[in-house]
Order: structure tokens, then sequence, then C-alpha cells
């Protein structure tokens, strides 16, 4: 009997110290599926969701497994996300709010002019900030692990330099969400939705004139190709931007033990947040550094350029803050704190 203890007391140690090493069975690991739109290539999946994958799977000694399926490969399109991790079709999901159209009105707040300043990481760490009292009632069954932008919404034009609002008058132009669809329509553009890989195709046949789109897509599509001109505000200044979210199953969430949800947590926070900003900020830089190589036009607007653009553009926000109003929230004090709670991380 004496020998039978042992050896279950060697066996139960060298169980512990699989654990602690990283070894655990398929059986112990808690495995979630994280589904989501770009292709494996997208600086979002290789510099983002795959490293913060990995780090949650390093920090829970693997007992966490999260397998990334990249260009909706799991069936749907993207608008279909948030619905997927609400119905638990999938675990985990990253996916733009915006996609989903009015589904997250109080987040687009960060996706208006004056907002995000040319600055990812203070525009995510401000939402991080404002989260928990302003927005999250708008996430019933999901629990966000972090919001986060991109580099923000340049004008990409196909051979036509814009540095008013009168020379975007009539132009057709890819819209990325309905608040870009907003900006676009007070400064007298059209908007024309489409797809983000359809842009080349849309561009080459006139379909639009060029589009509200970050510099960062240019090398996965070759915009270089079909565009001319790369124009943006002084110090990256954008006419707004897009918000982001990794979610997870809210139920999946409860589910989970108190220490892996606080290795979720750990790993999803501020520092992360700079990270993913940087991330998001220097794929700007290289895909403008592509569109310069071609040979096409990088266009800063002056200041006074700039805010005649956002003059013209400002009626959106008062569009945005009247239709959040009516959900009982007071639109133009949200609009207002967002822009001072960037601004105060910007410094």
């Amino acid at each position: 009997m004496k020998f039978l203890k042992s050896i279950g007391m060697v066996a139960a140690g060298a169980a512990a110290a699989l654990i602690m090493a990283g070894n655990v069975s398929a059986e112990e690991q808690i495995k979630f599926k994280l589904h989501h739109f770009l292709g494996p290539k997208a600086p979002a999946h290789s510099q983002m969701l795959v490293p913060w994958a990995e780090r949650i799977e390093k920090a829970s000694n693997g007992r966490v497994k999260i397998e990334i399926y990249p260009s909706m490969s799991l069936g749907g399109k993207p608008p279909q996300l948030p619905r997927q991790v609400r119905d638990g079709i999938v675990d985990l999901a990253w996916f733009v709010n915006g996609y989903a159209a009015g589904l997250f009105p109080r987040t687009e707040v960060f996706e208006l002019p004056g907002v995000h300043q040319g600055n990812a990481a203070a525009t995510n760490l401000a939402m991080n900030e404002l989260y928990k009292d302003h927005l999250a009632a708008e996430f019933k069954g999901l629990k966000p692990m972090f919001l986060h932008v991109h580099g923000g919404m340049a004008l990409q034009m196909a051979d036509k330099e814009v540095r008013t609002p009168a020379d975007l008058e009539g132009l057709k132009m890819r819209i990325p969400s309905r608040t870009g669809g907003w900006v676009l329509e007070e400064l007298g553009a059209n908007p024309v939705k489409t797809s983000v890989p359809d842009l080349p195709l849309a561009l080459s046949k006139k379909v639009v004139d060029g589009a509200l789109i970050p510099f960062e897509i240019i090398p996965a599509l070759k915009i270089q190709e079909q565009t001319q001109y790369q124009i943006e505000g002084p110090n990256g200044k954008r006419l707004g931007t897009l918000t982001f979210q990794v979610a997870m199953n809210q139920a999946k969430w409860d589910s989970l033990p108190a220490d892996i949800q606080q290795i979720f947590t750990d790993n999803s926070g501020p520092e992360w947040l700079k990270e993913v900003g940087q991330v998001w900020d220097n794929a700007e830089k290289g895909g403008l550094a592509v569109a310069v190589k071609a040979g096409n036009k990088h266009v800063q607007l002056t200041e006074a350029e700039w805010a005649a653009l956002e003059q013209k553009a400002s009626p959106a926000v008062d569009r945005w803050a009247e239709e959040i109003s009516s959900k009982g929230v007071d639109g133009k004090a949200l609009y207002d704190l967002a822009v001072a709670t960037v601004s105060k991380y910007m410094k």
C-alpha cells in the first residue's frame, strides 16, 4: 500500500509539473474559437490578434487555447460577427462596430470628426476609460476583451487633389460606416457602400472617385495603383475613425474560472491598448510609404484647410448627438467628454 501511495504521489506531482510547464492535455484545456473578417497576412491578424492569443495562452501555462479563424472561414459575413458571438456560434470575434449599423451607437462617438486626433493609442485608452460608465450598456450578451481604433479615415483619391469642401462636391466616395457616410454627405460628396476587398475594382471602374479609408490598407489591396493622392490633416488628423472590438460570448466568460478571467483582463488592459495603437499607427506609416514610393502625392492639409473641412462636417456630430439623445443619452455631453478624454491621453 505504501508503494501504491508513493506511486500516486509521484503521478500527482508529475501532472502538476506538466501543467506548470504548459503541457496540459487536450481534455484540460479551455478552447476558444476566435473568428474575424481579414486575411492572415493583415496586420490586424499577424501583429495584433495572434500575439494577443499567444500571450493569453502563455500566461495560462497552456490551460487556454485560442484557435483563430480569419477571412470569415467559419461562415457568415462581417456584419454578422457580433451576433455569432452573442449566439455562441463562436467564443470570440474581432469586428468593426460600425459594420453592424446602429448596434453600438454610444461607441460611435469615437468615430466622429474632432474626437480621434491622429494617435490610435490615445483613443484606445479613452475608450477604455469611458467604457464602464458610458458605453457598457450596449454590449449585452458580449464581454469586450478590448476596444480599439485604427489610424483613422484618410481621403484617398483616384485623380483629384482635395483641399477644400468644394473639391468633394458631387464626388462618389466609398464610406466606412454610417458615421463616415454622414461626414461625406455634409462635405457634399455622394456616399457609396462597397466592401474593402471590392475597393480596387470600384476605383478602376470609376464606381467611386475616392475613399474614406486608412493608409494601412494600401499594400494589401494595391490601392496605390488606383489612386494618385493620399490626404490627411495636420499631425495625422483624420475625418473620424472606426471602432473595433474583440468580444467574448458573455456566457462563455461567466463559465471561466476566476484566475483565467484575470489572465484575459491582465493581458487586455492599458499597456496592451498602447501596443495595439502602435501596431495601427505603424501600419499607417507603412501603407503611406508604399504609395509615396509608387509616385503618389502625400497631401497634409494646413491647419486652416483642416478647420474648414471639420467645420463643414460638424453637422454629422449634431446628427449623431440628436439620435443618441433619443435613446436617453446626452449626446453633446458624451461627445465633449470623448474629445476631452482623448486630448488628455494625447499629452
